[in-house]
């Protein structure tokens, strides 16, 4: 039924007041009191594209990633020609490794703007990751020639802390919402390896450096080291050290820490791996560039060799050798810490069966021993480590020298480190909202305000 235009307008004021109150809110840092308002306006208009919207990227931006999908998605349907529910959605599910969906959501936007380079940026990335190079070089180009300085939205009341967010175009980055408080940091995130370093640079006090693949982006450290050299302002994770934590790098540089053990790592080519001795067996291959498990197998005699290398992309792979991190009850216990301005905070453990393991995976929801082990880790870390892997960690820390990165690893019987992974591409994704993870939230809010603290002193003393 049609609303009647004298309703209609009175209701268009009612609304437009209760957007500049939730706006107001979140720029106060109430996030509650905002949702509780957009909530409101959305009962007065669910199809309302500018609360879901901002609903949407509240939710996002405070690590809920399920509500914002689905806010996201109502704005898809209700508004199919919406540029930013679109790119959004894509980019979400690009960060969860659902290519098609992705594919879908990046269509839908170049579909109703041919010229949109976020959509371009995120269909390059896509085709990229399914071997398309030929179909994905033209998006590259219009996603981000004429397009490598970015100014993110800024919610502050007072002027914010201007900052550079240095980024490779093709990832490996740390995600942006993690790190800063858009509120307090006015951020222009600058790809790299697309920007003209004859050009000035923005206005800023600090320089993030949140290119974190050695492997993946060694090109766009190089450029980063070029912008970094123009700058006075104080540099997190300079570039120069983060070109040092590729996975062959982290493996050498682990050799003299007493108490840590870390694989043997080579880059080997197909046909090499065909002469590997059997005495070698199991190893892990594992295709450059690639996180979470993606492209990751374990081979554990020669004849199951040519069956793995099928499903690996690339000539040049990584070899790895196997550490057998399973306890006495089977299960693998992957412990992982956050290095974040000089201190070792804990992140969380998952326990499994599986030697690939990540938290995801790990069906921590199932098992109430399993989370309460976890959070005897998080609440005690030194306890529960022990001295002498709190002393590997430690000597690891100071052998990286970096403003933040992450380790992955597991207890061997002795005590000591078994190393998995150690870079700086781990982010801090927050908990999820149900009640079963209000244990995790103490040390992961302790984790999120110490990169906070540390961010706003460098951006102070750069000022």
């Amino acid at each position: 039924m049609d609303i009647p235009p004298a309703i209609a307008a009175h209701r268009a004021v009612v609304i437009d007041s209760m957007l500049r109150r939730a706006r107001d809110c979140t720029a106060k840092s109430d996030d509650e009191a905002a949702q509780r308002v957009y909530l409101d306006i959305l009962r007065l208009d669910p199809a309302h594209r500018l609360a879901l919207n901002e609903l949407g990227l509240l939710a996002l931006n405070n690590g809920y990633r399920d509500a914002a999908r689905t806010v996201f998605q109502q704005a898809a349907h209700h508004h199919p020609d919406d540029l930013t529910a679109s790119v959004t959605l894509g980019n979400m599910a690009l960060e969860d490794g659902d290519l098609p969906a992705a594919r879908g959501h990046y269509q839908s936007a170049l579909a109703q703007d041919a010229g949109c380079a976020p959509a371009h940026q995120g269909m390059a990335r896509v085709l990229t990751l399914l071997g398309d190079d030929e179909a994905a070089r033209p998006h590259w180009d219009r996603g981000f020639s004429g397009h490598a300085t970015v100014p993110r939205h800024y919610r502050g009341i007072e002027p914010g802390l201007e900052m550079l967010f240095l980024a490779a175009s093709r990832g490996g980055n740390v995600r942006l919402r993690p790190w800063m408080d858009d509120r307090i940091f006015a951020v222009t995130v600058i790809y790299a390896d697309y920007f003209d370093i004859t050009r000035p640079l923005p206005p800023h006090s600090l320089v993030v450096n949140a290119i974190g693949d050695a492997d993946l982006c060694p090109e766009a450290l190089d450029r980063a080291q070029a912008i970094v050299a123009q700058s006075p302002a104080p540099v997190i994770n300079h570039p120069a050290l983060v070109q040092q934590t590729g996975r062959i790098a982290i493996s050498r540089l682990c050799a003299g820490i007493a108490g840590l053990t870390a694989p043997r790592i080579a880059l080997t080519s197909r046909t090499s791996l065909l002469t590997t001795p059997p005495s070698q067996y199991p190893l892990l291959l594992r295709a450059p560039g690639f996180h979470t498990g993606q492209h990751f197998v374990r081979v554990d005699a020669p004849e199951d060799l040519a069956r793995a290398l099928a499903l690996l992309p690339g000539d040049a792979l990584f070899t790895i050798d196997y550490l057998n991190a399973a306890g006495p009850d089977g299960m693998v216990r992957k412990y992982r810490v956050m290095f974040i301005d000089g201190a070792i905070y804990p992140w969380h453990l998952a326990i499994g069966a599986d030697w690939k393991l990540h938290y995801y995976t790990a069906t921590m929801a199932d098992h109430p021993a399993h989370r309460a082990e976890e959070q005897r880790f998080l609440d005690n870390m030194p306890e529960i480590l022990g001295g002498r892997a709190m002393a590997a960690l430690r000597a690891l820390q100071r052998a990286l020298a970096l403003d933040y990165a992450g380790v992955d690893f597991a207890l061997a019987a002795d005590g000591s480190v078994l190393l998995f992974e150690a870079n700086a591409t781990m982010t801090l994704n927050a908990p999820p909202p149900e009640p079963i993870w209000d244990y995790r939230r103490p040390a992961a809010t302790a984790a999120q305000r110490a990169v906070g603290k540390m961010l706003q002193r460098k951006a102070s003393d750069g000022k």
